[in-house]
């Protein structure tokens, strides 16, 4: 949907998610473009730098400074392709920070809406940006793509044996009891990396080598 190119801009919101840190490192490390990542907190921007090896990373949570500016002091060029899981704030000061011409928005989620209840917020106050740019935005689902499960299993299979894609799992213990407390964990942001929820204790150990041998 994005149709990233080597070297262009690309930002990620939540790039310290599940999704979020898989589009980054294909972005970055496949594909060849410059990527910056938005999470919340200092301890997932160094993850996202030092680890996956991100060109910059935005720390939404910082008190003082502005999303926008930080964005385009990131992004000097301007953004041609944002990959949005959040929505709300963070996807209004991405449409103000658009590249020149031809810029593309992939909508995979809102999770800053998701638990919104009563008046809803007002929507993007950039949005036109998208005329003046001549951007693109549009919704991506991943099941309108379930005939390439196949082939995109083996691709990020044969990225992790080579280095390209790293996995990581932040793992919840306590079996079902704990799911409840752990989804909510989703919403705070307090995981990095795919949450999962252990059911029997010692099932995920070796997990990804066990998956990179059966591809």
């Amino acid at each position: 949907v994005g149709q990233p190119k080597a070297g262009e801009t690309v930002v990620v919101s939540a790039a310290a998610g599940a999704t979020g840190s898989i589009v980054a490192q294909i972005a970055k490390h496949v594909i060849g473009c410059r990527v910056v990542g938005i999470a919340g907190g200092a301890p997932k921007c160094r993850w996202l730098s030092e680890e996956l090896g991100l060109d910059a990373t935005i720390d939404y949570k910082q008190k003082g400074l502005s999303l926008r500016k930080q964005l385009k002091a990131a992004c000097p060029k301007g953004i041609d392709v944002f990959f949005d899981n959040v929505g709300g704030e963070q996807l209004d000061a991405a449409l103000a920070c658009l590249a020149p011409r031809g810029a593309r928005i992939v909508i995979c989620g809102a999770i800053s809406r998701y638990n919104e209840s009563g008046v809803l917020p007002s929507g993007p106050t950039h949005y036109m940006n998208l005329l003046v740019n001549r951007a693109k935005m549009e919704g991506f689902v991943v099941f309108d793509y379930a005939k390439e499960y196949p082939a995109a299993i083996q691709d990020i299979a044969a990225w992790m044996g080579e280095g390209k894609v790293k996995m990581k799992e932040d793992i919840v213990h306590g079996g079902l009891e704990a799911a409840p407390a752990a989804l909510l964990r989703l919403f705070s942001g307090a995981n990095t990396g795919k949450l999962v929820v252990e059911l029997v204790p010692g099932a995920h150990d070796g997990s990804h080598a066990a998956l990179r041998s059966k591809l």
